[in-house]
């Protein structure tokens, strides 16, 4: 299928390894050009060559902190006439709520609610007024399913997602849609890091976690991050362009509600 967007150019946010990658690559794929950014520059370089091979010409990178607004100026100005934005950043770390405080929530909020809204501020007018746009926030599938020891990733990423369905509505006559990913479980460096949790909280092997979390997931395996980026792709297409304000879950039927 023809996504109708070669030609189109892209921001993919924290785009150096996993899902942010995933994502980028994709939309090269389909002939977009893609502005691919991250805080480390020696990782982002690394991608950076690896997705070169796609095409040279049609890659560039920055280095910056989505989580300043130095940083996020930054990066609208490599594209400011982005024709795709999608929003990833890092989650905070799971905590017991009792133990949190002040600090741990602003950069929560920082990080998963707010970088997101201001890169979306800054892009959004030239979007409308071209009269196309795709807007993609990779949040988590806590928003719908929320944890205790979660709670800092839930909060900040749900008010984006209210956020989110609130202006799209307002752009959606401007052929600009706004949607949100909600994964859960896919095999990531973030699944590293909660793996590595459950080793040391039960004492545990690493195939020995790795079956615990797979457990619990209906389809019984991880996620390939391959399998958003394709999601990611289709929502930014042309024939997408009835869909806005959906949170779509990729959590291999995991999912135990209806809504």
């Amino acid at each position: 299928m023809d996504l109708g967007i070669s030609g189109k150019k892209a921001i993919v946010c924290a785009s150096s390894k996993g899902l942010g990658k995933a994502c980028a690559k994709a939309l090269m794929e389909e002939g977009v050009s893609v502005v691919i950014n991250a805080r480390g520059e020696e990782k982002l370089s690394e991608t950076f060559n690896e997705l070169s091979k796609i095409d040279k010409d049609r890659i560039s990178m920055v280095v910056a902190d989505l989580d300043t607004e130095e940083g996020r100026n930054k990066i609208i100005k490599s594209c400011p006439e982005a024709d795709i934005l999608i929003n990833n950043n890092s989650g905070p770390p799971p905590v017991n709520f009792l133990e949190s405080d002040k600090d741990l929530w602003l950069k929560a909020l920082d990080s998963n609610m707010l970088s997101a809204i201001f890169m979306i501020k800054g892009l959004l007018p030239g979007m409308t007024k071209r009269n196309f746009g795709r807007i993609i926030n990779i949040t988590s599938a806590m928003v719908k399913s929320p944890h205790p020891l979660m709670s800092l990733s839930t909060s900040a990423r749900t008010g984006l997602t209210a956020f989110s369905k609130g202006i799209s509505k307002d752009v959606a006559k401007f052929n600009v849609t706004i949607n949100n990913l909600l994964p859960e479980r896919f095999d990531t460096g973030r699944q590293v890091f909660m793996t590595e949790i459950l080793m040391e909280n039960q004492n545990i092997s690493r195939d020995e976690a790795r079956s615990q979390i797979t457990s619990s997931i209906a389809a019984n395996r991880f996620g390939k991050p391959e399998e958003l980026g394709a999601t990611c792709a289709f929502l930014c297409s042309e024939q997408a362009s009835f869909i806005s304000g959906q949170n779509i879950q990729l959590d291999g039927g995991s999912y135990a509600g209806l809504f």
